[in-house]
């Protein structure tokens, strides 16, 4: 059974009228269709404006679709009719592009982390400390940064802070809006690295928003490629990349530079390797 799977998905905007120009009503996802299964990635590529970013608000229970069906493990969610509910929530997190916007400047990272915890169960507090320190170790942060706020960490280990804070809830299905495009090459890498490493741990499904088609041809599996609201291609992977069929897709990816992400895991793990040895 699919984690996620959206069915003929549609998002409407209304834009009111003025003196010059009449109301109309814009329609920014235009028939979506896809699944997901536990341990895989669906990568959903696009330019700027192409709707990647309202489906993922779709996907994360953030915004409601105005047509077809959204279903999360089998289960038909609509956030227009019904609230979720607290099961429902912990089983899709989401994780934003800016790590440092999506992070409270006044609240320490131990706070930022229990903080899921604290509104969605009735975990006592010594058990939800243990469960976020835990957590900043599988992230790669040391615990003893608990009582420390955000403005003194960089924004790789900011972002890898909301990826933790995002597992909080053990959910099945993250959604990962552009969670690389705002760091340093090398970082990107490490951060990638860190995903997957978690996929394979807790058999997640993810949904993955990018822009940057060598980081997609590293993480996904699937790839929907998206344009003005309609998904123009989808395949797998290796299908897209190798016959791209789409006359879009085919532009898509002569106009984006590929920056080769193994070739910056391969130097970071040189550096890594140069500091051990010096030692």
């Amino acid at each position: 059974m699919s984690v996620v799977e959206g069915r003929n998905l549609i998002r409407d905007y209304y834009v009111p009228g003025s003196l010059t120009r009449a109301a109309k009503t814009v329609r920014a996802v235009k028939g979506i269709s896809f699944s997901v299964e536990r341990g895989k990635t669906l990568a959903i590529v696009g330019e700027s404006g192409s709707g990647k970013s309202t489906l993922a608000r779709i996907i994360a229970l953030i915004d409601q679709a105005s047509g077809g069906e959204l279903l999360i493990e089998g289960k038909p969610v609509d956030i227009g009719k019904q609230r979720p509910t607290r099961e429902m929530r912990s089983k899709v997190q989401m994780v934003f592009q800016n790590p440092y916007g999506s992070l409270n400047p006044r609240q320490k990272i131990g706070d930022v982390l229990m903080e899921p915890l604290l509104l969605n169960t009735d975990t006592p507090a010594a058990e939800r400390r243990r469960r976020a320190e835990e957590m900043l170790v599988k992230v790669g942060l040391p615990a003893e940064v608990f009582n420390r706020y955000p403005h003194m960490f960089s924004g790789g280990q900011r972002q890898r802070i909301a990826i933790a804070r995002a597992l909080m809830l053990n959910p099945t299905l993250l959604v990962l809006d552009e969670p690389v495009s705002a760091l340093d090459l090398s970082v990107q890498a490490q951060v990638l690295n860190l995903l997957a490493d978690l996929q394979e741990e807790f058999n997640l499904a993810y949904v993955f928003i990018s822009h940057d088609l060598s980081v997609v041809r590293y993480i996904a599996d699937d790839v929907l490629v998206m344009n003005k609201g309609e998904a123009v291609e989808q395949g797998s992977r290796d299908e897209v990349f190798a016959d791209p069929k789409h006359p879009y897709t085919r532009e898509l990816f002569a106009a984006t530079p590929i920056t080769d992400v193994e070739a910056i895991r391969a130097r970071v793990a040189r550096r890594k390797a140069l500091r051990a040895a010096t030692a």
